[in-house]
């Protein structure tokens, strides 16, 4: 059996309310069918135990096939008459009013899958969002019928936000005024997760102007607190940044007025070197290499200089005099 979700019913109240023939002119027959038991076999007035895996209403969208349930998904509203602001509004011109934005494709009309109706009385025309050429036909007494993608009846989702505006558009229901936010205060725990249970939106910020103050206040400035830990990305940059001038200064001096050249650069900046930060600053790799070529030229007699002094090695002749 095929049972009306509470969104759609929600629906009905609202047109009820506000097009019923109180207030309004001429006949009105409207209703908002939406478990129809006068419908033909299958669609979108039907719920899951009465349809077929192949009913168009089912088959056509994966919207459907995800959202399929007991809910039926379609409503039919009859014929009305109203008059609002000096212009009588009937079932035609809502109807019309509601293909135009569908086919703008409005965020409040996204939900809808086709729209059977007439425009005049008489010629029957259907929108649907699929393109599709064979579906629902408009059965006798020409209501207009509204089909819903089935996973937003089962979802729950609000549909009465396009009818709404329908009703704000033709003067019988103020438009909806946005709920201003509340403000915000510094108590407020944060939304996501932070891994801190007890943090608050004073501690956010705390730490956002810690962060300025690091970036734009000259370095040892009052009102830093927490500097970098040691080791930290932040630390290190920062140490980089230090000694920065100093190196550019270095490189400067060496390099003069004159192009700068690239042996007495690099000769300069070793030299301002210890050993143990020249060794410490090669890979493990290239100090093995280092040391075997050093090795190589100490055996075979090469002139070997260091800043301060020079020692040659000479590699003993074979036969020849010992060298001590």
């Amino acid at each position: 059996m095929s049972v009306a979700p509470a969104n759609l019913l929600a629906v009905r109240s609202l047109l009820l309310h506000h097009l019923h023939p109180s207030g309004g002119v001429g006949d009105h027959q409207l209703d908002a069918d939406i478990v129809d038991g006068e419908a033909g076999p299958g669609g979108y007035h039907r719920g899951a135990d009465e349809l077929g895996a192949d009913d168009y209403s089912v088959a056509d969208s994966p919207r459907d096939r995800a959202g399929l349930s007991p809910y039926a998904s379609a409503l039919d509203v009859g014929w009305f008459e109203v008059r609002s602001g000096g212009t009588v509004h009937n079932l035609r011109t809502f109807s019309t009013w509601c293909v135009t934005q569908c086919r703008a494709d409005t965020p409040d009309s996204a939900d809808i899958r086709e729209i059977i109706y007439s425009p005049d009385g008489s010629t029957v025309r259907r929108w649907d969002r699929l393109d599709r050429p064979t579906a629902g036909t408009l059965r006798p007494g020409l209501p207009t019928h509204f089909s819903y993608f089935r996973d937003a009846t089962s979802s729950g989702h609000d549909l009465r936000p396009l009818y709404r505006r329908y009703l704000a558009d033709i003067g019988l229901l103020r438009p909806a005024q946005p709920v201003p936010e509340a403000d915000l205060q510094q108590t407020d725990k944060l939304l996501y997760d932070t891994g801190l249970t007890g943090r608050t939106v004073a501690h956010f910020l705390a730490d956002v102007q810690n962060l300025r103050n690091w970036q734009w206040s000259a370095l040892g400035a009052p009102g830093v607190v927490n500097p970098p830990q040691p080791g930290s990305p932040a630390q290190l940059v920062l140490a980089m940044a230090q000694a920065f001038p100093r190196v550019a200064a270095q490189v400067a001096r060496l390099a003069g007025d004159q192009p700068p050249d690239d042996p007495a650069l690099v000769a300069g900046v070793l030299a301002g070197l210890s050993p143990a930060a020249i060794a410490a600053a090669i890979p493990a790799a290239l100090a093995e290499q280092v040391a075997d070529e050093l090795a190589a030229r100490l055996a075979g007699g090469v002139s070997v200089s260091v800043p301060g002094r020079q020692r040659t090695t000479e590699r003993a002749q074979p036969g020849g005099p010992d060298p001590t």
